[in-house]
């Protein structure tokens, strides 16, 4: 999933500084991420790839170990809104790393729409997201949420106000 559009900010060198408060954001302080176990794995304005290994917790159906649905929605809202979050950082690397990262305090979802394509059966699974527009006030990304072969098993969309 890779874009070429040119109404989103060209491919940027994030600071350190930068993608390590991006981390710090979507790993530790939103608690649920944090409880899952979602890792970020790269930070780019062009997209934000993590991954998520199972552990019982996450079970939603108990005979055949499969994921919860309402766990893949939230990894593929969180990484949404981080795609969002990054290529928005890159329209503004005018500004100071904590004036980009402050940005987030007006973050939110407001819009989200999840397809499950397939079970979602394994122990490793990869998240990717990509802006496909941030405007001044909204942000939209999509989504995907894969298996440790790379098949597809979810796809999302999401809308994210940004200021």
């Amino acid at each position: 999933m890779t874009s070429s559009r040119s109404d989103l900010p060209p491919l940027v060198d994030f600071e350190p500084e930068f993608i390590a408060g991006l981390r710090e954001i979507y790993e530790e302080k939103i608690l649920f991420n944090q409880w899952a176990g979602l890792k970020v794995e790269s930070v780019k304005s062009t997209g934000i790839l993590a991954t998520l290994i199972m552990k019982p917790e996450l079970v939603g159906h108990y005979a055949y170990h499969r994921i919860h649905g309402g766990v893949i929605s939230a990894v593929l809202d969180a990484i949404g809104s981080m795609a969002v979050m990054a290529a928005l950082g890159a329209k503004h690397m005018d500004e100071s790393v904590s004036k980009r990262l402050e940005r987030f305090a007006r973050h939110s979802t407001i819009d989200l729409r999840i397809d499950f394509l397939r079970p979602g059966i394994g122990e490793k699974f990869t998240i990717h997201a990509e802006a496909m527009r941030v405007g001044a006030r909204v942000g939209n990304a999509r989504m995907e949420f894969r298996g440790e072969d790379g098949k597809l098993l979810s796809t999302g969309t999401g809308a994210y106000l940004t200021s």
